[in-house]
């Protein structure tokens, strides 16, 4: 979960990096436009999911402490599963294991584009189909542009590909977490994720052999941002995050390759800050007017809630700023802990004037 931009520069120091972003500001822009556009689109389809039945842990565990360790090790878990696959040169079992997570969780943004469009159609035709055909419409049509779409990355894994599928994987994954736990579990999670990414990324490093690992097998774990036009995220070498730690005294004999050309940021930089704002749309009180209501037979979204969960985006576009002038820098970064800081900020503040302070918390168990 590291951000990090590549581009012919040292370490640069105020106007210097001011400079740098002006620079870089394309790329910084088009990756802030995807990270806004992966959690605006898991807050669009949030209502067909809003339900206990489909929520991780049922409704009894949306308050349980325990669920958001055990997601921690998880993660970890399966951060040292990868690495230790990799070293081994087991790269087949790794794409295989993505993929098929990466699936699961396209499955969850790409039914509802099927349900639309399958209602679209049966509008046009006026309801010549019989109800089961329509399901069974919907459900192959989700299966067939999943596969289609995982096919599409393992043939051809273009930037725009990657991002493309990254921008659905992590809508689903946000929507998939956001609607499992409330407010101020998120919030624990994001905490104690920041602390093990600022370690991952500057102490430990291994978070670094992960994206590389990610980028040689061209997997949509993260998002691309290219610099300059005919950037091809297909050559990129496995190498670039780790191989921009090592000092090169004299830059003009530095390496030059395609990876200088890039912005690179995990889809795990979005996914955290996007949970909170799931989270905040599914459980906080319903205060305030309709304001979002396209999906039958599901959950309405109030006024109150949705100015929390749009405060709680425009917190982490703030901490996306602020870490873009560490970026500038052309060195790998732990991504969460001002991504998270400033979602974090942006729901206390958004949600003390929008509900009310003492609204924005729920009583938690550790079991």
């Amino acid at each position: 979960m590291c951000i990090e931009c590549r581009g012919n520069m040292s370490e640069y120091n105020g106007p210097e990096i001011l400079q740098a972003m002006r620079e870089q500001w394309v790329s910084m822009t088009g990756m802030a436009g995807m990270f806004v556009s992966s959690i605006l689109l898991g807050l669009f389809i949030q209502p067909i999911y809003n339900h206990d039945s489909v929520r991780a842990f049922g409704e009894e565990g949306t308050t349980k402490g325990v669920n958001i360790l055990f997601e921690l090790v998880m993660i970890f878990i399966f951060t040292i599963l990868i690495i230790w696959l990799a070293r081994k040169g087991l790269d087949y079992l790794i794409k295989g294991i993505v993929m098929v997570a990466l699936w699961f969780s396209l499955l969850y943004s790409v039914w509802p584009i099927t349900y639309l469009l399958v209602v679209l159609f049966d509008n046009i035709t006026n309801g010549f189909f019989s109800l089961d055909t329509m399901e069974f419409l919907m459900i192959s049509g989700a299966l067939g542009l999943s596969v289609g779409l995982m096919l599409l990355l393992h043939k051809y894994p273009e930037w725009y590909v990657v991002n493309g599928v990254g921008i659905l994987v992590g809508a689903g994954v946000i929507t998939m977490i956001g609607i499992s736990f409330t407010p101020i579990l998120i919030i624990i999670f994001m905490i104690l994720a920041a602390i093990y990414d600022h370690w991952a990324v500057n102490k430990s490093k291994h978070m670094l052999e992960l994206a590389d690992t990610m980028i040689g097998l061209k997997l949509p774990v993260l998002l691309v941002a290219p610099k300059e036009k005919g950037y091809t995220f297909r050559e990129e070498n496995e190498k670039i995050m780790q191989d921009d730690l090592v000092d090169v005294p004299d830059k003009s004999k530095a390496p030059k390759g395609k990876s200088r050309d890039a912005l690179f940021m995990g889809l795990g930089d979005v996914i955290f800050p996007g949970m909170l704002v799931i989270s905040s749309v599914t459980f906080l009180p319903e205060i305030g007017p309709v304001v979002f209501d396209f999906w039958p037979d599901s959950v309405a979204i109030h006024y109150g809630p949705m100015l929390v969960g749009l405060g709680t985006l425009v917190g982490g576009l703030f901490g996306y700023l602020a870490l873009m002038t560490q970026v500038a820098r052309g060195k790998p970064q732990a991504g969460l802990p001002l991504l998270n800081g400033g979602s974090i900020l942006g729901y206390i503040i958004s949600g003390t004037f929008a509900i009310g302070f003492d609204q924005l918390w729920h009583n938690i168990t550790l079991l």
